[in-house]
């Protein structure tokens, strides 16, 4: 099944000129990879641009005691700037990427992005614009890291996750490769938030008793 013009669908590619669009119509292909699949690995050198048109993918990296963190999602509408850089720099991924949801993705191959780089300023604008502010991501999740408080970024986690609901289903574990802390932090912290009635846990489960508690935190300095 087609995905029609999946230019108009990021808001880069959408005001970029029609002559640039089509040629990326014409050397992008689409494809798809179920949930948990590994969509790139440490150690492997990109050859194709990938725009995400459904699903989100988690990039995270992995240290060398096995401590994991999350560096950010690519959504839908989004690229990866992680590969763009890698591709840009021509060296390997130091990080993994997996689909969290089914995915829909669009890849742009290799020569035909060094071609549209070259040759096509907008297109340059585009690629330099979002790699741009998918650093100041990264650099915030760095000070976050360094300096931020674990009970006002977990807070904010919880939250984040939880989105429309008030359950989400994790571990301590993935809690703490989404803070990059370790797991008896995450775990003493939720004891904490249990005893001040803020959430209730369950084997894998956590259920936000007080939102307006935890919003509280997650704002407080």
């Amino acid at each position: 099944m087609g995905i029609g013009d999946w230019t108009e669908r990021f808001q880069g590619t959408a005001a970029l000129p029609r002559t640039v669009r089509d040629r990326l119509l014409d050397s992008a292909r689409t494809v798809r990879l179920q949930a948990g699949k590994t969509v790139f690995g440490p150690d492997n050198i990109p050859d194709n641009l990938l725009f995400l048109v459904d699903g989100t993918i988690r990039v995270s990296q992995s240290s060398e005691s096995g401590r994991d963190i999350v560096l950010y999602r690519v959504e839908a509408g989004e690229s990866c700037v992680l590969t763009t850089a890698c591709m840009l720099a021509e060296e390997a991924y130091n990080a993994e990427g997996t689909a969290e949801t089914d995915v829909v993705a669009v890849i742009l191959p290799r020569p035909a992005f060094d071609r549209l780089v070259a040759e096509e300023p907008a297109f340059r604008s585009f690629v330099f614009a979002a790699y741009s502010r998918r650093l100041i991501d990264l650099l915030r999740v760095v000070d976050d890291v360094a300096f931020g408080r674990i009970d006002v970024r977990l807070a904010e986690r919880l939250i984040a996750l939880a989105g429309n609901n008030t359950q989400i289903s994790a571990t301590h574990q993935q809690l703490a490769s989404e803070l990059g802390t370790a797991r008896e932090v995450i775990s003493r912290v939720l004891q904490d938030f249990s005893k001040r009635g803020l959430i209730q846990q369950t084997r894998g489960h956590i259920i936000l008793k007080e939102l307006e508690g935890l919003r509280a935190i997650a704002d407080s300095t």
